[in-house]
């Protein structure tokens, strides 16, 4: 009788401690201040500005990364290819590069490719002129940019910014001292101007910083939590990429692109109302703000935005 009675009894307790938990979720009544930024329940919900206007199923493998170059041409590259498309999304070329590509840019008669741990440079037609790399143990290359005197890559592995000079030589190394930089995922973007001034996207902070080619911290713009100008969750933004008007910048965990100014303040949204995958950001590029081209690594498509009306 009291082996029963005992049995009833801790199953009574089981059972209230679950309405417990039950009532307690459902109320959110749980005290979880680490972790209040991150709420996505009080985004606010407004209207978009652009529309998907086309779409393209990258059939070469899977997607990664796209950029365009000044005459128009579309970039695509992923695992384990490179491809070429005209203006009108017609496919020109595509070459197998054995390696999955990270990242791609463009400046000149020169396309950048960053595979895990090199750089590899392309001519217009795909044919490869030059490796560089590898630079270190433990790299996981995840951004390539440049200008007219410099190449400049980030590595999430090392949480580092190379500077290169453009025959490949080492110029700096920035986030070994000062500022360093948290990277918790594989998300680290960086682009550089025509002064030389480097925009990184230190993703641990939620933040897109300014630094000299030297890695001297000149400024930053970003802030944790959900309202349309900050970056939400452990690491955003993912991508960005800069336009005349200011920046265009891609999340995760709240998958929405969205469109600042030259201050980092929110201008409008390109897409927050959309189906993507919460944990895969797209890739970005634009040639002029007009255009926007996002690359979705959960399905292969390419996606090319236009501004409504």
């Amino acid at each position: 009788m009291n082996k029963k009675f005992l049995a009833f009894f801790s199953l009574l307790i089981i059972l209230v401690f679950i309405g417990y938990i039950i009532y307690d979720t459902a109320t959110g009544k749980s005290e979880m201040p680490d972790r209040v930024e991150d709420k996505t329940s009080d985004v606010p919900v407004l209207p978009e500005h652009w529309t998907q206007s086309r779409e393209l199923l990258c059939n070469d493998g899977d997607l990664t990364s796209v950029t365009v170059s000044d005459n128009g041409s579309v970039y695509l590259g992923g695992d384990a290819f490179l491809s070429c498309y005209d203006e009108n999304l017609s496919k020109k070329w595509t070459i197998n590069t054995g390696e999955r590509i990270n990242s791609l840019s463009v400046y000149g008669d020169t396309i950048f490719g960053a595979t895990t741990d090199l750089i590899r440079l392309y001519s217009p037609e795909g044919k490869m002129i030059d490796e560089w790399g590898p630079f270190g143990d433990n790299g996981i290359i995840t951004s390539v940019t440049s200008n007219k005197s410099m190449v400049v890559f980030a590595d999430a592995g090392n949480r580092l910014v190379f500077v290169l000079a453009k025959d490949g030589r080492m110029k700096s190394m920035i986030g070994q001292s000062g500022e360093k930089f948290v990277i918790p995922s594989p998300y680290f973007d960086v682009a550089i101007n025509n002064d030389n001034t480097l925009y990184i996207a230190n993703t641990g902070h939620r933040r897109i910083e300014t630094r000299s080619s030297e890695g001297v911290l000149t400024g930053y713009f970003g802030s944790p939590g959900t309202a349309p100008g900050a970056f939400c969750g452990c690491c955003n933004p993912a991508h960005f990429v800069m336009i005349p008007q200011g920046y265009i910048t891609a999340e995760k965990g709240l998958n929405r692109i969205k469109i600042l100014d030259q201050k980092g303040e929110f201008v409008e949204w390109v897409s927050a109302n959309n189906d993507f995958m919460a944990s895969i950001p797209l890739d970005i590029a634009s040639p002029d703000g007009k255009t926007i081209y996002a690359a979705n690594p959960a399905d292969s498509k390419l996606i090319v935005f236009k501004r409504k009306n």
